[in-house]
């Protein structure tokens, strides 16, 4: 099937064979390959990725696929927002060069039955929430990986674990693919973009800004001399004050490993993922001494 066109500005692949088809000739003409995987909604954080990923390489391919396997039973798959038109235009005024928007039977045909497993930077945090979600986001991350085969690609630091599973499976598999980390886009008050923030009613909205307040107070509060489990408590405090509920966990890691830390005495990181209503929001922050 060619190239669809005539729907949107940006030419769309479909299926992997027609993706790869177009990476082929552009590499036939010695050009280097960028990659943004998305799962769509696109904010500006996204498009910072793309502007980042441009400049790194000469054609950029940015993939939207809402991908089931990272989703349990009881999170938002179907209330996920699809937004591919919209999500067309904004490409096209970014330096993208192709869409690949694959059906769910694409990546995963019937009798698909492969899941990767990482350890390492993978345990705890997000893994204690959703146990789930890493073996999803690295098999699609290397399915992807291996369809598009760039040279480089970006991933944002707001989801920090992640970037560091991708950074160790990209890694430990001899891919040699160039990961560039793109450094958190915020709103003007402070909060990381995200596409579950627009899940957020005004008033939650409006609150949601203090979880990045809350990485703030921990990060000053240890400069200034505090330790990491007093400087956690006021941090805990800021989140329960503006009606965090639950919270999954707001840490002080090392910024390499994320292993637990007692003192900061090398690049950390602070991280945090709490539920505000039924959104949950997650963001981190560095830390050096």
């Amino acid at each position: 099937m060619p190239l669809d066109t005539e729907t949107y500005t940006l030419p769309v692949a479909r299926t992997i064979a027609d993706l790869q088809a177009q990476v082929t000739a552009w590499r036939a003409e010695g050009l280097r390959i960028g990659f943004v995987p998305t799962m769509g909604a696109l904010h500006e954080g996204h498009l910072s990725l793309v502007d980042l990923a441009a400049r790194h390489a000469d054609k950029v391919v940015v993939s939207i696929f809402v991908n089931p396997t990272q989703f349990a039973p009881h999170e938002d798959l179907d209330a996920y927002p699809r937004t591919e038109q919209e999500d067309a235009e904004k490409l096209a005024k970014r330096p993208a060069h192709l869409i690949f928007a694959p059906a769910a039977r694409e990546m995963y045909p019937e009798e698909f039955d492969l899941s990767i497993q990482v350890s390492g930077p993978s345990e705890g945090l997000e893994s204690d929430a959703r146990p789930h979600f890493f073996a999803g986001v690295v098999t699609v991350v290397a399915k992807l990986f291996a369809a598009v085969k760039p040279d480089i690609a970006t991933f944002g630091e707001k989801d920090y674990q992640q970037l560091l599973v991708v950074k160790k499976l990209v890694r430990d598999l001899d891919l040699g693919i160039e990961i560039v980390a793109g450094e958190t886009t915020r709103e003007q008050d402070g909060l990381a973009m995200s596409s579950r923030n627009a899940y957020l009613t005004s008033d939650e909205r409006r609150r949601a800004s203090q979880l990045y307040a809350a990485l703030n107070n921990v990060a000053d509060t240890i400069k200034q001399g505090a330790s990491i489990t007093e400087a956690r408590e006021a941090g805990l405090a800021i989140l329960h004050e503006a009606g965090f509920d639950p919270i999954d966990y707001l840490e002080v890691r090392d910024a390499e490993t994320l292993t637990p830390l007692e003192t900061v005495t090398s690049p950390a990181r602070v991280l945090a993922a709490a539920k505000l209503g039924a959104t949950r929001l997650i963001d981190n922050i560095p830390l050096e001494i």
